[in-house]
């Protein structure tokens, strides 16, 4: 049964008069009860008020309101919030996003940028190169294509090197998206690790008319390619080969300060066949290469997360990138085991996904999947090697002698007779002793993630804070609310922090908000736009909100806050991309709830913050909160659903004198702890329930 509506002015004992709802936009709600019209004479409405949802429209319509400070008009449109959408070009082949260097397979994907269609000149000398005639395309990247380049003059009968007869000749159209600013970026890449063990070496570059070009080696056929040709099924010998000899080429790149970005069975190239280096392995296409390590001091690159950032390969991306993080050297180990796990068993649990979705349904799939379930058919050595790169921190070196000897045991011992030539991989382990596959360096076993065991718990903050009367209360239900709020009342609280919980409530109330005046709303719609317009024109800001898994909220709006406007919005998604809008403009997000999977974000201006970020994961973000309170950030608000926890953290404008701030997480209601934490002068700040652990 859904909730019946209650609103209850704080402080107050009239009962609420019941009057008939407004029209919203779309579709008319059936009666609700509302508070009774305050005693002051409201001001002038203040603020934006945006984006809140028709809650009672079936057909679930998103609708923008939005009214400004001094004007009493609304003004109502339908919202298409685009998501990032990842496609593969083919179910079983997920294409890259530039060109790669095969003379038997094109390895790159995507489609030329419009307005690119000038004409290939047929000849090309470019970089004091020699004279070449453009032949036969190998393949299109997302900003380029690739040809066979034949010598017209000279050369030799060489299959590499600058005196090659036939070389792979790359072009970018100098409007594509990769040379905004000049050169592509993937040249300054080559130039960097130009002559690095199991990269393509560039010859030749420069600019012809309307294309800038980049002359290489001519390869063979890569790992998809050669998976193919076997029937769509690799020996695990050839699988541990190539997964030696990938790690020892990630291990060169990693030296130079680079991680590559976009590692899968399309990006590993073997030699051109019937010549010397046909069983050398080759990792091509640079494009989304970033830096791992400062150039000037050397030291790892700041821990960011942006959400809506995806790079890479839905298929093999690590998490980490799915959610937007700072790529580091972790994630190409990730992406390389599942390229692995794919070439031996020949699929990966998240193919299939279609839809605008699809990245958040594939990086779900892969937290819940655990590395037994995902190696169940694999030698040991696989699973090894998952749990150990998905188990890496963000800055950590990895072991890469240490890997590579994980699959000693699956390898022939006469090199000359293997299928792949493992040379880069002997150099590694010869660099570094070898370490026992069950110990850690330090001799401690690792805590694992990722176990294949969803669960939710209860996420709670504590705040120091000069000392003050606090009271708790949970599972409370619909009905008890009111009695419970005006018993803080008649003691001096007011609302700090609601939450829910198998719909019911969860209520935090102190002395210490510095609000003079509370109204609040238990609501079937989440959330109800015509109360909090009624309340923002009576200089009532939402202070708390929350939301029940049966449609339900609970929404607390006070008075004597420090903002000056704002907005909310209802979402079917993390509304991150609205997020970053709203920042641009001057807003911080001030609250946030769940009702199901569906998130409601406030966002206030004059919050008191100079700069909000985001943790955003299908598990709580240890490491990622450790970064930032290691930065000045302190959680302000948070929010989870079955599938992901969020939350934000801010940088005050005026540091507190004690920054302390502790969180926990916990099956039941923290009751016992929030009274060990008052002890210490620690009082609860935030509290949600949701997803923990995948």
């Amino acid at each position: 049964m859904a909730p019946v509506l209650r609103t209850r002015r704080l402080g107050g004992r009239s009962p609420a008069k019941k009057t008939p709802l407004p029209s919203p936009v779309n579709k008319t709600p059936p009666p609700v009860k509302k508070s009774p019209p305050t005693k002051e004479k409201p001001p002038a409405g203040v603020g934006v008020r945006t984006r809140a949802r028709a809650a009672a429209d079936k057909a679930k319509e998103k609708v923008n309101c939005e009214k400004k400070k001094g004007r009493g008009k609304l003004n109502s449109r339908k919202l298409v919030i685009p998501e990032v959408k990842q496609e593969e070009k083919k179910e079983d082949k997920v294409m890259a996003p530039s060109g790669g260097l095969s003379a038997n397979n094109g390895v790159g994907g995507g489609q030329e940028e419009e307005g690119t269609n000038s004409p290939l000149p047929e000849m090309v000398q470019v970089g004091g190169s020699p004279e070449y005639r453009v032949e036969r395309k190998l393949g299109k990247g997302g900003f380029g294509q690739v040809f066979v380049g034949r010598r017209v003059t000279g050369g030799s009968g060489r299959t590499s090197g600058s005196a090659a007869l036939e070389v792979a000749i790359k072009f970018e159209h100098r409007n594509s998206k990769g040379c905004n600013y000049g050169p592509p970026y993937e040249w300054q890449v080559y130039n960097a690790l130009g002559g690095s063990h199991g990269v393509p070496k560039v010859h030749y570059k420069g600019r012809q008319g309307d294309y800038y070009v980049m002359i290489m080696d001519m390869l063979g056929p890569s790992l998809w390619d050669a998976w193919n040709s076997a029937g769509q099924a690799m020996s695990s010998e050839m699988v541990a080969c190539i997964a030696a000899e990938a790690i020892s080429i990630l291990e060169s790149m990693h030296s130079k300060g680079y991680v590559h970005g976009d590692v899968k069975p399309e990006n590993f190239l073997l030699g051109q066949p019937s010549t010397a280096h046909e069983k050398k392995l080759y990792l091509v296409d640079l494009g989304l290469a970033t830096k791992w390590r400062e150039n000037a001091s050397g030291t790892h690159v700041e821990y960011d997360q942006r959400p809506d950032v995806f790079r890479g390969t839905v298929r093999y991306a690590s998490v980490h990138a799915h959610l937007g993080r700072t790529s580091s050297r972790r994630d190409d180990l990730e992406s390389l085991a599942y390229t692995l796990i794919f070439l031996h068993k020949g699929r990966l649990p998240w193919q299939g996904y279609q839809g605008d979705n699809k990245s958040f349904l594939v990086c779900k799939k892969k937290m819940s999947t655990s590395p037994e379930m995902l190696c169940g058919s694999c030698p040991p050595p696989f699973r090894f090697f998952l749990e150990t790169v998905v188990n890496m921190k963000f800055d950590e070196e990895p072991n890469y002698a240490k890997l590579i000897s994980l699959f000693d045991c699956l390898i022939g011992p006469n090199p000359a007779i293997r299928p792949l030539n493992t040379d880069g991989a002997q150099k590694v382990g010869q660099k570094r002793g070898r370490v026992s596959v069950a110990e850690e360096e330090d001799g401690q076993l690792r805590k694992k993630v990722r176990l294949g065991m969803p669960a939710t718990q209860w996420i709670s903050v504590y705040n120091a804070r000069t000392p003050m009367k606090q009271r708790y209360h949970y599972n409370v239900a619909d009905a008890r609310l009111s009695q419970h709020v005006l018993r803080g009342n008649e003691d001096g609280l007011l609302i700090s922090c609601v939450a829910s919980y198998q719909n019911l409530w969860a209520l935090i109330m102190d002395a210490g908000t510095g609000y003079v005046s509370q109204v609040y709303e238990l609501s079937p719609y989440f959330l109800h736009k015509e109360w909090i317009m009624e309340q923002w024109e009576k200089n009532y800001y939402i202070t708390a909100i929350a939301g029940s898994n049966n449609g339900s909220s609970l929404v607390v709006m006070s008075k004597a806050t420090a903002f000056t406007q704002q907005s909310y919005k209802v979402s079917e998604s993390f509304p991150y991309k609205w997020i970053n809008k709203k920042w641009k403009e001057g807003f911080h997000v001030t609250s946030m709830a769940t009702s199901g999977n569906r998130w409601a974000i406030v966002m206030s201006r004059n919050a008191g913050y100079s700069d909000q970020v985001v943790e955003l994961d299908f598990l709580y973000p240890s490491e990622g909160i450790h970064k930032r309170w290691d930065n000045g950030y302190r959680i302000t608000s948070m929010a989870a659903t079955w599938d992901q926890a969020a939350l934000v953290l801010s940088m005050p404008k005026r540091r507190p004198v004690d920054e302390t701030q502790e969180t926990l997480r916990t099956s039941a209601f923290p009751s016992t702890h929030v009274k060990e934490k008052w002890g210490k002068n620690l009082y609860l700040a935030a509290v949600c329930y949701g997803r923990t652990v995948s």
